[in-house]
């Protein structure tokens, strides 16, 4: 075997050892380590807003996505002096706050990041988010399911911002005002979730076991909860295409665009020409909508 590259970098003023620059991560892609962390320097003002404070858990590809993988929840030993982690339940989760953490996560091969739904000491969530999940690997009604649920929400008087997965599934993040309870946000979901397979009863379901969905797609308002996790905006997914979770316009859910059309080497030149969509969206009245429910 060939003996191992090894090197440093100093990132905003930590310095962090480099292995392996030129390992294939992506090989359908040509993206390198030495790429990805590239891309994820690009990404970071972006991804860390919706990392920062949270409980991470990351997916770890060490021989790129070919390879075997595992989630890493417990931060491993020994850390960077710079890395601060929190404890949750027993388990002892990294922080992601800053840049030089997301450098050091990538240079071990942490291919996606899925950060806890709240923030570290709260019990309060941080945003609505539907997840729509189907059943089958090829699904070409997403994004006409996405446009139902979001009407939907816009008639309740909600804004949101509908986001791909990068896998095959679609979230939707209404920003809530403080004070929401996940236990509130689940009575909503279901209130939404039940309106929509009511009203659509081939196209959705709130059946839990993928086994009893068909070929469905799976409302999912139960993800709301402590400690549970969903992919981040703009983390990077491992599928073969390098996809991102993107945040969409509607218009572009109308257009039925595909999550395979945003990943890590087009998804810079999109947040120079869009910025980030989400942030543009203000705190939403969802606990009033909440009070009105039976």
């Amino acid at each position: 075997m060939p003996a191992a590259i090894k090197g440093t970098i100093t990132v905003d003023g930590q310095e962090i050892t480099i292995t392996n620059p030129e390992k294939l991560l992506w090989p359908n892609c040509g993206i390198t380590k030495r790429i990805y962390l590239e891309k994820l320097a690009a990404l970071s003002p972006y991804l860390l807003r919706y990392c920062r404070d949270r409980l991470l858990t990351v997916i770890r590809y060490p021989h790129g996505i070919s390879g075997m993988s595992f989630y890493q929840k417990n931060a491993p030993d020994p850390l960077p002096a710079f890395v601060q982690t929190a404890v949750h339940e027993n388990i002892n989760y990294i922080k992601l706050q800053g840049l030089p953490e997301l450098i050091w996560l990538g240079n071990l091969a942490a291919l996606e990041f899925h950060p806890s739904l709240h923030y570290v000491g709260s019990e309060l969530p941080c945003e609505w988010m539907i997840d729509l999940d189907p059943s089958r690997e090829v699904e070409p009604r997403i994004m006409e399911a996405t446009a139902i649920v979001g009407t939907v929400l816009t008639s309740l008087g909600l804004s949101s911002v509908p986001k791909t997965s990068g896998a095959t599934g679609v979230q939707i993040i209404v920003p809530i005002e403080t004070g929401v309870t996940f236990d509130g946000l689940r009575k909503i979901g279901h209130f939404v979730g039940r309106y929509v397979t009511e009203k659509h009863p081939d196209l959705f379901t709130l059946e839990r076991l993928k086994k009893n969905r068909g070929e469905k797609i799976y409302f999912d308002y139960l993800q709301h909860y402590s400690g549970k996790t969903l992919a981040a905006p703009y983390t990077p997914r491992a599928r073969p295409l390098a996809t991102v979770s993107t945040p969409l316009l509607w218009k572009e859910v109308q257009q039925n665009v595909s999550p395979t059309d945003f990943h890590l080497l087009n998804i810079e030149e999109r947040l120079q020409q869009m910025g980030d969509l989400l942030e543009k969206v203000p705190p939403q009245p969802v606990k009033q909508l909440i009070a009105k429910l039976p």
